[in-house]
């Protein structure tokens, strides 16, 4: 059972309405923004609360055990502080966002309702959809090694042990050519191994997307194309980064990489097919009995 505060606990008593919901969302770049659904702003410590925020929280069961409960949160694109800008370059992915119940005439952040995980959002009419998480969401991830002919480390982690940082996997370039969100352009992409960034990412320094990165879908000679446009046009002369990508193939690693030892897979293992292959005759080198009558 949930344990309120005393001065909660004897206003919500005495039958008098001094109550509002808070909420704080806090982006992974450390920015903090405050609203609630009181008709005025509350500042509370050093955070203030913007009012006539627009945003709603959506009902979510609770219920015992470990299942994982997930929500929603409506909000209006009222405040200067959301942009659609921000939503669409991602910014809001992974932000933490936790809610109190206050009581306005004495505000103070002493009755913390939830606190969860901001996953995915989506734009629509000019307002945005939030999908929540809980900690127990953590439970459903994949924990482990997978038995897989293909490498379950990321390039670049400590699994893997590449370091990215090596100038010969990652190339600075200034835009030369581009359609503005999804195809750039630049002499110093036209590296030696065909194809070293595709499955990489492009981090973009200057311009109206400076700090956003993006994966690469296809690289071809001077040409990166990428998985998902960037929010805002991208300029001849900006400044970008590309590292490179793996296709998670032992030759891959082996022979590109030079990190065999590190390969996380499993790359002798049986395709799938294996159960279907039969002996043929006059082969010579199966003495059993076909697996498979045709």
């Amino acid at each position: 059972m949930r344990s309120l505060p005393p001065t909660i606990a004897l206003a919500l008593a005495s039958g008098v309405t001094t109550h509002c919901q808070c909420w704080l969302l806090t982006r992974r770049d450390g920015v903090a923004l405050g609203f609630t659904d009181h008709d005025r702003a509350l500042r509370i410590g050093m955070q203030v609360f913007e009012a006539a925020s627009g945003i709603e929280a959506s009902a979510v069961e609770s219920e015992t055990g470990l299942a994982a409960a997930n929500g929603e949160i409506t909000g209006a694109l009222s405040s200067e502080r959301v942009t659609a800008e921000d939503i669409e370059a991602g910014r809001y992915d992974g932000a933490q966002l936790r809610r109190w119940l206050v009581d306005w005439s004495a505000p103070a952040l002493d009755c913390l309702i939830d606190a969860v995980t901001i996953g995915e959002i989506r734009r629509k009419d000019g307002a945005f959809i939030a999908e929540t998480r809980n900690a127990l969401h953590a439970l459903d991830l994949e924990k482990g090694r997978l038995y897989s002919s293909a490498c379950s480390a990321e390039l670049g982690d400590a699994d893997c042990g590449v370091d990215l940082n090596d100038p010969a996997w990652r190339i600075a370039a200034n835009v030369v050519t581009t359609d503005g969100r999804h195809r750039i352009g630049a002499p110093q992409f036209a590296t030696p191994t065909a194809g070293l960034f595709a499955r990489g990412r492009l981090m973009v320094l200057t311009g109206a997307n400076a700090g956003l990165s993006r994966p690469i879908r296809v690289h071809e000679g001077e040409t990166i194309t990428l998985w998902e446009g960037l929010p805002a046009d991208l300029l001849p002369g900006d400044s970008v980064v590309a590292i490179a990508g793996c296709d998670k193939r032992f030759p891959t690693c082996r022979d590109r990489f030079a990190n065999a030892l590190n390969f996380r897979g499993f790359p002798l293992i049986p395709s799938p097919e294996f159960a279907f292959v039969y002996a043929q005759p006059g082969e010579g080198r199966h003495l059993g009995r076909p697996l498979v009558q045709l």
